[in-house]
């Protein structure tokens, strides 16, 4: 009889561990299917003008400190563009994707512009900017950046935090 008891309760606990994962992954598919349609609103932004963060793997390339890490996102026809304003003139050319790619023959390299800075004492400086394709918001890619020395490094990115610039009228 104790074996008998033994058995049920064994089989009632694996019942209940069975169920438990059930709805963990009932959950989780529940919230993966959230993030995607997430994923979804945020690539059908209007055309327009956007404030966003502009986050990096490192402490080396970052948006300019006057800029707080944001940065501004354009919407053109469905395409994003985000433009970034550097710290300097360090980084000379951008590639969206990983190093050992922005190396191959007919890699599209992006090419920076001369972005003017105004910091909080009234200073000015020239920096290098580049406008860079973003196909994903709130995810992380890749982000390739070549230097003076002329070597490739590979870093993680991310454009986060959407918020619509507001537009002001003149009368």
């Amino acid at each position: 009889m104790k074996k008998i008891i033994a058995l049920l309760a064994m089989i009632a606990a694996l019942t209940l561990c069975v169920g438990c994962e059930g709805k963990d992954a009932a959950n989780g598919d529940n919230s993966q299917a959230q993030t995607q349609e997430e994923s979804k609103k945020e690539a059908l932004l209007e055309d327009g003008t956007y404030t966003v963060d502009f986050t990096t793997d490192s402490s080396m390339f970052h948006i300019n400190e006057a800029l707080n890490n944001k940065a501004t996102l354009t919407v053109k026809d469905g395409e994003m563009t985000v433009h970034i304003t550097l710290a300097g003139d360090g980084i000379v050319n951008l590639f969206v994707g990983t190093a050992e790619d922005a190396q191959k023959e007919g890699a599209k390299i992006l090419e920076h512009t001369e972005d003017v800075v105004t910091y909080d004492d009234g200073t000015t400086e020239t920096v290098y900017g580049f406008d860079v394709p973003v196909s994903v918001l709130d995810e992380e890619f890749d982000l390739a950046l070549i230097g003076k020395k002329a070597k490739w490094y590979d870093h993680k990115v991310k454009v986060s935090n959407v918020v619509e610039e507001t537009q002001t009228s003149e009368n």
